[in-house]
């Protein structure tokens, strides 16, 4: 049965982690995005998520391939939520276990901008006024051969938690 890289049910964490699989790894980077209760001044009710599923769960699991290989890290997990999320949902988690810290934080952070800007998932965040809006989203970058740097991290405006 194929992994699980988009869903339609709550995300938990736990079974991403897979502590006793990997004790070559002594690191863990764990990153977890949640549904934040507003948007650039704007109050937040809830969201839902769409995507075009299979072309979206290709490019996850392409994600976690090309992190695995050019992080040099043994395991990388992405599971991106679908559908209707309340405040506080969590929308996205990343799991990479690596043999040292740096590794860990650095492919974590790949994996999690990449499936952000490649992956065609589109959030539609709904108000506290009755009004709704698609987040404005990032076009798909072609600068992810590098290693994202401090000023990748500037995107609030496609924030996926």
């Amino acid at each position: 049965m194929e992994r699980v890289v988009l869903s339609h049910e709550a995300v938990t964490v736990e079974p991403l982690l897979e502590l006793d699989a990997h004790p070559e790894c002594g690191g863990l980077a764990l990153f977890v995005g949640t549904v934040r209760d507003h948007h650039e001044g704007r109050s937040v009710r809830h969201l839902k998520y769409t995507a075009h599923e299979p072309l979206a769960a290709k490019i996850v699991r392409e994600v976690e391939a090309t992190t695995r290989e050019r992080f040099g890290v043994p395991y990388v997990r992405i599971v991106h939520r679908l559908g209707d999320l309340s405040i506080g949902d969590i929308a996205i988690v990343c799991v990479v276990r690596a043999p040292h810290r740096a590794e860990a934080f650095d492919a974590c952070r790949y994996a999690v901008d990449a499936v952000k800007h490649g992956a065609p998932i589109w959030k539609e965040e709904f108000y506290t006024d009755g009004s709704s809006a698609f987040v404005e989203g990032c076009c798909i970058r072609d600068d992810l051969d590098e290693t994202p740097t401090p000023s990748h991290r500037h995107h609030s405006h496609t924030s996926h938690g």
